[in-house]
C-alpha cells in the first residue's frame, strides 16, 4: 500500500436539495434573487419543460430548477440545489433604510 487515496472513489459532497409545490399562475416566482436561465428540456410524461436557472451573484453556486405539475396543472415545483454565499438582493434593499436609520440613532445614545 502505497498511502495514496484514489479521489475518484470518493463521494462528491451534494449540496443541499430542497423544493416546494407552490399554487401559481406564473411559472418564475419572485424569490428575492437574480437568476440567469441556463437550459429547458422536456420532460417524459410531462406537458411541461424543466427549466434551470443560476443565481447570478459572483461565486454563488446554487442552482434551481423549476417545472409545473402535469396532473396539477395550477401547481409549480421549484427544487433548489446549494446554498446562497451572499443575503438577498430584495431583503438587503428593504432592509438598508433601516439599518442607516439605526446607525443615525445610535450617534444620539
Amino acid at each position: 500500500m502505497n498511502g495514496l487515496v484514489d479521489s475518484s472513489r470518493d463521494k462528491k459532497m451534494k449540496n443541499p436539495r430542497f423544493s416546494f409545490r407552490t399554487k401559481s399562475d406564473a411559472d418564475i416566482l419572485d424569490d428575492g434573487y437574480r437568476w440567469r436561465k441556463y437550459g429547458q428540456k422536456s420532460v417524459k410524461n410531462s406537458l411541461y419543460p424543466r427549466s434551470y436557472y443560476r443565481c447570478t451573484q459572483h461565486m454563488c453556486n446554487v442552482k434551481k430548477q423549476v417545472q409545473r405539475l402535469s396532473k396539477e396543472t395550477s401547481i409549480v415545483e421549484t427544487t433548489y440545489e446549494g446554498i446562497h454565499n451572499h443575503p438577498c438582493e430584495e431583503l438587503m434593499q428593504t432592509l438598508t433604510p433601516l439599518l442607516h436609520q439605526l446607525q443615525f440613532l445610535s450617534k444620539f445614545t
